[in-house]
């Protein structure tokens, strides 16, 4: 491996304040190792997929399901748990506003703005009122509060766990150098993002929408993304896995072409991610960083080749690491953060949202202008299939339940795929971007998730009638 190094050159790693230098020697052997087997855990953990009990998963969402099993009904207890301590740790640091160093844990925690403080009182109030269930049936309803408190946080929690404290294996040992060198005049040339962008699509894809964002989020945090690729990626990678896209198909009646409507959506996804990009809100965003510099930098020099380099940076990367006890404590301070930060917020915001897509007409009132659209483009039952995008804003999940019940195959393929494609729903993936330090409001999502589906919808319906 002594051929790669070339000592008059010191590799940029993207961390500056570190400036760690090529290893050499045994420690460069011993740091190609640690590089090869932590990526090949974090690539095993996250991205590989395999057929388990009749349906293809990867690793994480194995052991997700083992740890569900497991808690059974007490994950309802741990949920109650953490958003509860959520709101009162909050809201005793606001009342007593004792002095906390900004890095330290309890004011990660529990130092929050009354924004925030609000979301967390309301994920209380509602979390407690579902479980005892005590209150309007907006909020407690199966199909409102009862979707997050049943089926959505009993899968997040122990997602979660096993997500946060595995995710190094992704993002610290060299695999995003690596594969970021590789795929770098790609995704600089289709979408406008550093290569190792590219970690962060793989891992929804084959992972779910959450771990593709907990990863840019975390790159975002560490500077080696900028606002605009931070925003770019959350919005236009964040999608969801193979398997929940299989739920998808199954639930609205069309996985007898599972295959076709897989394929749908990734030429969907892959045209949309070509466009988004281009087009506000996200071209206006600016190319700031967290820290203020940038730390990553993905030119490659001259003495090297594309691979040479893409090598070194990995290595060195790997070489740079602290001591896994380390990379771990770490970790249990980010889990503890969005298990405090997140889950009352998923609460609050999805409870709200799936209360007036189920007892208000505020989505129909929404979707009708999308009518003439879809009767242009030829869609059966347009009227019955509007309503079923624009819900898609509050829950991913929502369109299929809704839309299962339109007669003709062809919109149900249409209104299912482009449930997947929208990306943005507030339950799950628009409550972390809001709860993450990438800037973007309500209003930009929401404008965001509109344009994807009317990208979507062109493509998709093209796609819907050459099979229908």
């Amino acid at each position: 491996m002594t051929n790669y190094i070339n000592k008059s050159q010191q590799p940029v790693l993207g961390n500056n304040a570190v400036d760690p230098k090529t290893p050499q020697g045994e420690q460069w052997r011993s740091s190609m190792w640690k590089f090869l087997l932590f990526s090949a855990i974090g690539l095993a953990l996250f991205i590989v997929p395999f057929q388990w009990d009749g349906k293809v998963t990867i690793l994480l969402g194995v052991l997700t399901d083992t740890l569900q099993a497991w808690l059974g009904d007490y994950v309802i207890y741990v949920a109650l748990a953490i958003v509860t301590t959520s709101f009162v740790g909050a809201l005793a640091v606001k009342l007593t506003k004792p002095r906390l160093h900004e890095d330290a844990m309890l004011a990660k925690l529990f130092d929050v703005d009354w924004l925030w403080l609000t979301a967390r009182f309301l994920g209380t109030v509602f979390i407690w009122m579902i479980f005892l269930q005590v209150g309007p049936e907006f909020i407690i309803n199966r199909n409102t509060g009862g979707v997050i408190f049943e089926d959505l946080v009993p899968i997040l929690i122990p997602l979660f766990f096993f997500a946060i404290l595995s995710l190094p294996f992704l993002t610290d040992f060299g695999l995003m150098e690596f594969l970021g060198t590789m795929a770098s005049k790609i995704f600089v040339t289709l979408f406008k993002l550093p290569g190792r962008s590219a970690v962060d699509a793989m891992s929804s894809w084959f992972g779910a929408a959450s771990i593709g964002l907990l990863v840019t989020m975390q790159e975002y945090n560490k500077s080696y993304y900028s606002q605009r690729e931070a925003a770019i990626i959350a919005t236009t990678f964040s999608v969801t896995s193979i398997a929940f896209t299989y739920v998808v198909a199954k639930t609205i009646g069309v996985d007898n072409n599972f295959i076709f409507f897989y394929l749908t959506i990734a030429l969907t996804g892959f045209i949309a991610a070509i466009i988004m990009p281009r087009i506000p809100p996200l071209s206006l965003k600016p190319d700031t960083y967290h820290s203020g510099e940038c730390m990553l930098d993905e030119d490659i020099p001259n003495q090297y080749t594309t691979y040479q380099w893409a090598v070194n940076r990995a290595v060195t990367r790997a070489h740079s690491m602290p001591p896994l006890g380390n990379v771990f404590k770490n970790s249990l301070k980010n889990l503890f953060d969005i298990y405090f930060g997140l889950i009352p917020v998923i609460f609050a915001i999805g409870t709200i949202g799936l209360g007036l897509a189920e007892y208000t007409p505020m989505f129909n009132w929404l979707s009708a202008p999308l009518v003439p659209l879809l009767e242009l483009l030829q869609i059966p039952e347009a009227a019955e299939a509007a309503p079923a995008m624009i819900m898609g804003f509050a829950d991913m999940y929502l369109p299929a339940l809704v839309g299962k019940s339109i007669e003709s195959e062809m919109t149900r393929f249409i209104v299912g795929a482009a449930s997947i494609t929208q990306i943005i729903y507030m339950s799950e993936v628009g409550a972390l971007i809001l709860k993450s330090n990438i800037k973007l409001n309500v209003l930009e999502l929401f404008m965001i998730f509109i344009f994807r589906t009317l990208i979507s919808l062109v493509v998709i319906t093209s796609a819907a009638h050459l099979l229908y």
